[in-house]
């Protein structure tokens, strides 16, 4: 059987002064980053937004979903293809010759999307050659853009948009006959199960988090429960009253759960005033407050302990010394 506890009642102001310096660690961080300079540098260099001539959509209504390709359009091209490439841009910049002997991993095949080229187009101010900025009137001259102001690219020929056509209907006309391939690939993690080999050569050895064991001793011949919450010794049913090791009398109170009522004491709470007692079962309940009678008795459930006063007042001394304004 499991010994009482040390000290009393100081364990549960122990564990208030610990879960009080937790809340305090935690405020002064926060009061640590929002007074460093260089935060404050970095927010206050950072240009605010331009606000649009467009009314701004509620931030209460849910964004639309973004269209998700049913397949991606993947092409399977040798490693070799890709490496030649490479060396053939190499050798026309800076004039090297990479022969294929100096290759590695060129073995298999890579998958290659294909995507369109888009070309981010500038408009110049005709007057004094300034690129117009978002707006469009220019920054230097403050010309509004015309006509006679220059696109850079130029706009294409009828001859080069046929071109583009036909290029989009072969490259239509190639994945028709190759369809894309989707890659095999499972984007949910799997879990990885830490383990190592057993020195003497039998089963490995899994790594599992520690467990507290909890034990549980009959209040009537003080003998230990096995597997089921009947005594082999007396034949006990477990209630209440039977000791737990460790103990948690300060979460559970009017004992565990699953546990059978005690014979000995009861706890009720009067259903006028919410006052909670003790009193023996076989007497009547009786609200040692109101007086008022038949009282509903508590089951077992967990309760947070209340704040100790001392501890809110040391942890309001702490506060004060830190001058807060």
């Amino acid at each position: 059987m499991s010994s009482p506890a040390q000290g009393g009642a100081s364990a549960p102001q122990e564990k208030e002064k610990k879960r009080f310096g937790k809340v305090l660690l935690r405020m002064k961080t926060v009061l640590k980053k929002a007074t460093d300079p260089s935060r404050r540098l970095s927010t206050a260099g950072a240009k605010p937004a331009t606000t649009s001539a467009a009314p701004v959509a509620s931030t209460s209504q849910p964004a639309p979903a973004a269209e998700v390709p049913a397949a991606v359009e993947a092409t399977k091209i040798p490693r070799s293809q890709i490496f030649a490439e490479r060396a053939k841009k190499l050798g026309e910049l800076y004039g090297l010759e990479l022969p294929p002997s100096e290759w590695h991993k060129t073995e298999g095949h890579a998958l290659r999307v294909e995507k369109p080229i888009r070309m981010r187009v500038h408009r110049k101010c005709h007057l004094c050659n300034t690129s117009f900025g978002l707006g469009k009137e220019c920054p230097q001259c403050k010309h509004p853009r015309c006509k006679q102001c220059p696109r850079v690219p130029p706009k294409r020929t009828e001859a080069e948009r046929e071109e583009s056509r036909k290029r989009r209907a072969a490259i239509i006309k190639e994945r028709a006959e190759n369809p894309p391939i989707i890659p095999d690939w499972d984007p949910t993690p799997k879990k990885i199960v830490l383990k190592r080999p057993a020195k003497s050569g039998g089963q490995d050895l899994y790594y599992r988090k520690p467990r507290q064991r909890i034990r549980r001793t009959c209040c009537e011949c003080e003998r230990l429960f096995t597997g089921s919450k009947t005594c082999e010794g007396c034949q006990h049913v477990r209630c209440t009253d039977c000791p737990r090791d460790p103990p948690k009398k300060d979460k559970y109170p009017y004992g565990y759960p699953g546990d059978a009522p005690s014979a000995r004491i009861a706890h009720y709470q009067c259903a006028d005033c919410k006052h909670i007692f003790s009193s023996p079962p076989t007497d009547e309940p009786t609200c040692t407050k109101c007086s008022h009678a038949k009282c509903d008795r508590l089951a077992p459930r967990k309760v947070e302990p209340e704040p100790d006063p001392e501890v809110l007042k040391s942890l309001q001394s702490k506060l004060e010394s830190l001058k807060l304004k």
